[in-house]
């Protein structure tokens, strides 16, 4: 008897005119010979896995909000699922990217995680008393997509601190995809931030947000341009994107570019605003009224 994997190539089938035919050895044969220089290829090392890092990140979470774990889920076989997961996860990181791990990062990181865990619970107290919709911080956990992105992003920020190649943004793009918010994990922010609804938030690599700030849902905080080394390459390193002083609002769609540009304590930018430029403390910004007009549908008038 063959396995399963060798007796499904003589049976694929194509599709001509409507008609299925049988598809022959000889020409499903020269098709796999167009993918041979590919498959031929060899990895010698490999990436952090994916599933450990998601199944090591729900742990955690379940870890750091102890009302999310389920009947029978206990504390200590949560920690020993982080501790395991996390350890491997760094050290597949620093294998692929070839740098050395001797085991210090982890146990920095491990021993972080109380402290991480006390800003997120500020996290979730702003979100409960910055949303009216809010009926407890248990919902706040459960359901708001901005403690998701904010809590994958304050352990990918630690990782990054320490170091910790590849790992941080993986983490940061996994939250990403589940939440629509993107953060780099490089980026700096405070205690008791607000990011409400969040769908299209980006926040750039060298941001700079302070305490008890609020950001509304398609809120960029980017780059303005970017420079380039004397050899035509791109020029790393820099502040590049803007920087939010504490109890900034910030409302839905705008646009905040330019690593010089900052916005003072207390500030607020109208949603929709396109801004290039800092602003002085306790200002508001708006963008230029547009003329709006309602009209009568009814064709009789």
């Amino acid at each position: 008897t063959c396995s399963r994997r060798a007796c499904f190539w003589p049976r694929v089938v194509v599709v001509a005119a409507g008609i299925f035919s049988p598809l022959s050895h000889d020409a499903f044969a020269t098709r796999l010979s167009h993918l041979a220089p590919l498959a031929d290829q060899t990895a010698v090392t490999a990436p952090p896995c994916e599933r450990r890092l998601v199944e090591s990140i729900a742990a955690l979470r379940h870890l750091v909000f102890p009302s999310l774990r389920v009947p029978g889920e206990f504390g200590e076989s949560l920690s020993q699922t982080v501790v395991a997961g996390f350890a491997q996860l760094i050290a597949e990181a620093c294998h692929v990217c070839g740098e050395a791990d001797d085991g210090s990062r982890a146990d920095r990181f491990f021993a972080s995680v109380p402290a991480t865990s006390a800003l997120l619970a500020l996290d979730v107290e702003a979100a409960y008393r910055g949303d009216p919709a809010a009926h407890s911080e248990l919902e706040v956990v459960v359901c708001y997509p901005g403690i998701r992105a904010l809590f994958v992003y304050r352990f990918a920020h630690v990782l990054d601190s320490l170091s910790v190649p590849l790992l941080p943004r993986m983490m940061c793009e996994f939250a990403h995809r589940e939440t629509g918010i993107d953060i780099h994990p490089s980026a700096r922010i405070g205690s008791a931030v607000f990011i409400d609804h969040g769908s299209g938030v980006v926040i750039g690599q060298t941001a700079v947000i302070g305490d008890r700030c609020r950001i509304y849902q398609g809120v960029t905080l980017g780059a303005k341009s970017f420079d380039r080394a004397a050899d035509g390459t791109m020029r790393r390193g820099y502040k590049r994107h803007p920087t939010l002083e504490s109890d900034v609002v910030v409302y839905a769609g705008a646009t905040i570019l330019g690593g010089d540009t900052v916005i003072g304590k207390g500030a607020v930018i109208a949603g929709g605003v396109f801004l290039t430029h800092s602003v002085p403390a306790g200002h508001l910004v708006t963008g230029p009224r547009s003329e709006l007009r309602v009209l009568s549908m009814d064709a009789t008038l």
